[in-house]
């Protein structure tokens, strides 16, 4: 009669749904165990306030066990939901529960309120940028480029060059559809749509922006300068190629970088730390922010979770969502078994060194290399499907050569 007086069943039916709602949030599971643990201790206390001895009641219960145990039914109160033996001591050696004050409701509601919120607020802090967000500065002008040379590179070398620093921006062999991942910072498997030649013709460009914008940027922090740079190839790309772009979401494979069961096992990095036997950039000098993926080994020196996820969504040919929580810059190394011999990619920092952009083929990375993830970094690489937004190339043209 109290179960049905404190509408037990509807708030098991009610927490019921909010599991079919909520159920990738650990709370909510803990909070239904928690719920069937409190419903029978409030209703045990409700029972003995009436004045019933204790002995009667708990062998009451213990005699309804050897006729039923449980509900047929999820959401009705039964016997085994919760600890049977905890809830006969609970009855036969203490008193009833101390009244819940002002105090204690509001801070419950404020802790409940920090739980639900929490995961939701660092959701939208942390969401991966979409292409919305990469493209809402073209609503209006997009920076440009003061002056732009465009050429044809017809030579038999196949190597890809991308430099960009101090307002200047030049690439060699770039083929079309790489300047458009460049430029709306996105991977191969982003693009879609197209003719086939720009896949395949390559083209020469070096640029230049206006000194007074390059004086003004270079006060900018390096993603802000990064993107200044992008929005001007994006431009471009517009006016030379006469680029038109429209954009779709796709649901395709992803995997989420999580943290695996006993943590990472990798070190945050030293703060002004100039790595003297470390890996080096282009520039010849070792300094943090320096990634590096071969043929069977990982390395990292002050460098970025995202930046990590980044390389692997680029060399594995799926996004990988960051899921780890991990804010701070790490060192780290992990080595596998060999599969095969692909072009190793070092990626420095985004001060604009020039970058060579070979990836491994995805092949590569076989079980060897996600056990080597999981044993050596404490991160698990989990696959899993997910939105994926992709840009569709609407029309493009060869651009006259000058």
């Amino acid at each position: 009669m109290w179960h049905v007086r404190r509408h037990d069943n509807l708030a098991a039916a009610i927490h019921m749904l909010v599991e079919g709602l909520f159920w990738f949030h650990p709370l909510i599971w803990w909070l239904g165990a928690r719920l069937v643990e409190e419903r029978e201790r409030a209703c045990d206390e409700a029972v003995l306030a009436m004045g019933n001895e204790r002995q009667v009641y708990a062998e009451s219960i213990l005699k309804t066990c050897e006729f039923c145990l449980e509900s047929p039914l999820a959401c009705v109160a039964g016997i085994t939901g919760a600890d049977l033996k905890n809830r006969i001591v609970r009855i036969m050696t203490r008193r009833g529960a101390d009244k819940v004050g002002f105090a204690k409701k509001l801070a419950l509601v404020s802790a409940g309120a920090i739980a639900v919120a929490g995961p939701m607020v660092f959701g939208l802090l942390n969401a991966p940028q979409g292409i919305a967000q990469l493209t809402q500065a073209s609503a209006g002008p997009l920076p440009s480029f003061e002056v732009a040379s465009i050429k044809p590179n017809r030579s038999s070398d196949n190597h890809v060059w991308i430099w960009s620093e101090h307002g200047r921006f030049r690439a060699t062999g770039a083929k079309i559809k790489f300047l458009i991942e460049q430029a709306y910072d996105l991977k191969e498997y982003q693009v879609s749509g197209g003719p086939s030649w720009i896949n395949s013709e390559r083209f020469d460009i070096e640029a230049k922006a206006e000194d007074v914008q390059t004086e003004e940027e270079e006060k900018l922090p390096p993603e802000r300068r990064g993107e200044q740079t992008r929005l001007r190839i994006q431009r471009l790309l517009a006016d030379r190629f006469k680029l038109r772009l429209g954009q779709t979401t796709k649901e395709m494979p992803v995997y989420a970088l999580v943290v695996a069961k006993n943590g990472p096992k990798f070190h945050e990095a030293k703060p002004g730390d100039t790595y003297p036997n470390g890996m080096k950039g282009f520039d010849g000098i070792a300094h943090p922010d320096v990634l590096y993926i071969g043929p069977d080994e990982l390395r990292g020196q002050g460098v970025a979770i995202a930046r990590l996820v980044n390389m692997l969504s680029e060399a594995m040919g799926r996004t990988v969502l960051d899921r780890t929580g991990l804010r701070g810059a790490y060192d780290f190394t992990a080595r596998w078994a060999l599969d095969q011999s692909p072009t190793a990619t070092a990626l420095g920092p985004e001060a604009g060194n020039p970058e060579a952009h070979a990836s491994p083929p995805a092949e590569i990375f076989g079980s060897s290399f996600f056990t080597a993830i999981q044993e050596q970094l404490g991160l698990k690489l989990v696959s899993q499907k997910g939105p994926v937004d992709v840009l569709v190339i609407d029309h493009v043209e060869r651009p006259t050569e000058n």
